[in-house]
């Protein structure tokens, strides 16, 4: 059961303004969109943070960002965040399902990680999780392959999934139809 109830349409127009402007033209607005409503000058500040994390001008590929969502949104067990961009992202970046597997439930020395970039980066992002920090080794490794613009991006984008998990996960948000779960890629 969800502990803030996301609010349903009709809206107001100012809040029907807001969750438009979060989604694709035309889509109805998610269910953690309709919760963060309940709070509109939040929702309003967020969206142009958000918008970047998920625009052309983030310094990382749609792939590496995806990489990055899916594993702190797995480490964090934010089943309903990981289900929404695991439905909207995984077929587009090109993630297998050995990948999915690993991302939710795996390593980043599994062999559906040749890519030393994004070994690094898994790396990273699950040193993140567990210490809210970065050791020098895993430091030295990363900065072989991204940038320091990069891994601003990084950084901040791992923290801000970590906040959205948060919300997601305590707020008891409900799934949306037809996201996958954690366990379907077991």
């Amino acid at each position: 059961m969800s502990r803030i109830t996301p609010l349903e349409a009709p809206f107001d127009p100012e809040t029907d303004e807001v969750l438009a402007s979060m989604m694709p033209p035309g889509a109805a607005p998610i269910a953690l969109f309709r919760t963060f409503a309940h709070n509109l000058p939040m929702t309003t500040a967020m969206r142009g943070w958000g918008s970047y994390e998920l625009s052309r001008e983030l310094s990382i590929s749609m792939r590496q960002r995806e990489l990055v969502i899916d594993r702190v949104t797995a480490r964090c067990g934010c089943e309903y965040e990981w289900g929404v961009h695991v439905a909207f992202f995984a077929g587009r970046v090109g993630l297998t399902p050995p990948e999915l597997a690993s991302l939710t439930h795996g390593a980043p020395t599994d062999a559906c990680w040749r890519d030393p970039a994004e070994r690094a980066l898994l790396r990273l992002v699950d040193s993140l999780h567990d210490t809210a920090d970065a050791d020098d080794a895993t430091w030295t490794d990363v900065k072989q392959h991204f940038d320091d613009r990069q891994l601003l991006d990084v950084l901040l984008l791992a923290g801000w999934y970590h906040a959205i998990s948060f919300v997601a996960n305590a707020a008891r948000v409900q799934l949306e139809p037809g996201a996958p779960r954690l366990a379907d890629v077991a």
